[in-house]
């Protein structure tokens, strides 16, 4: 059998011109071309090798579950020491980078990335310039998109400080102080807790906020507890967990911690060990800034 297509394919066989023209096709698919839309979530936080944490976590994990039905969600942790804690305990952790190569590996070509980190700082920026280059890579994701942390924009913070007021305990006085503890930064975004300050005073006088490795410190909490005549404080950790530093630096029994310190000025401190993100109203922050990245994710 023979086809005529003109002088160009002059008695060419029809198969082999069908084959002919086919040839293309084959190599754009064979490239990538007309690849599925694979969706997923990778959740990044700092970490934590404390077994008291996981009610945290586990929150995060459920309320992001909720929020997207069928979507697939991964993890991080973004601190190489905590995972090498969890490594030797046997409860493995992947990076951000391990976490994103598997998922590269498993075929998702969109990811929205949320970071579970306060403030916009190193482990922020660190995090969104590693995921995002994964974007763009042969065989890599077409998309990857980064949400906000939990203190971005005014919304945000006055949001979360309405979110952390509902979640003191009940029993506080008005005259009663509470000491927000912050992790705190050397980074430009260290800001953020001087500023949360100034949006807890418009609120309630009595709150306070000071950081452990940044400002305001310790001391500069100390001057403002004076002035408000308080004598019972109740301290919480201004972090999305109750680790380490909230449990030791904060509550801990030790004589430089916040408690002791506090003590030994006569307060009466009452220790609250519960992470933000163990309260649902902080929760729906994270969510609402991955449901931003998560739609800005596209279809193409």
């Amino acid at each position: 059998m023979q086809c005529r297509f003109g002088d160009k394919f002059k008695f060419i066989p029809a198969f082999i011109l069908v084959c002919f023209l086919l040839i293309p096709s084959f190599a754009m698919a064979g490239h990538g071309e007309g690849k599925s839309v694979k969706k997923g979530i990778m959740l990044s936080a700092f970490g934590s090798s404390m077994v008291e944490t996981k009610p945290a976590f586990d929150a995060i994990d459920k309320a992001v579950k909720k929020a997207f039905p069928g979507v697939p969600v991964r993890w991080s942790y973004s601190s190489a020491i905590i995972r090498n804690i969890l490594a030797k305990e046997g409860r493995a952790v992947d990076s951000p980078v391990m976490a994103m190569t598997k998922m590269m590996d498993e075929g998702f070509t969109h990811v929205a990335v949320q970071s579970l980190h306060t403030i916009p700082g190193e482990e922020f920026e660190g995090i969104s310039d590693t995921v995002k280059r994964f974007e763009g890579m042969p065989k890599g994701m077409s998309k990857v998109t980064v949400g906000k942390p939990l203190l971005y924009s005014d919304k945000d913070m006055q949001r979360t400080v309405k979110a952390i007021i509902a979640n003191i305990p009940k029993d506080r006085k008005a005259k009663d102080a509470v000491v927000l503890m912050g992790h705190g930064t050397h980074h430009a975004a260290n800001i953020y807790y001087p500023a949360s300050q100034d949006y807890f005073s418009k609120v309630d006088s009595n709150i306070f906020v000071g950081t452990v490795e940044g400002a305001p410190s310790l001391d500069d909490v100390k001057v403002l507890l004076k002035k408000s005549k308080a004598k019972k404080v109740y301290l919480m950790p201004y972090m999305s967990v109750a680790g380490d530093h909230a449990r030791n630096d904060m509550a801990g029994d030790e004589a430089d911690s916040w408690k002791s310190e506090l003590s030994k000025l006569g307060y009466k401190c009452v220790p609250v060990l519960k992470g933000t993100a163990e309260f649902p109203q902080v929760l729906d922050i994270w969510v609402d800034h991955l449901k931003v990245a998560f739609k800005h994710l596209g279809d193409h």
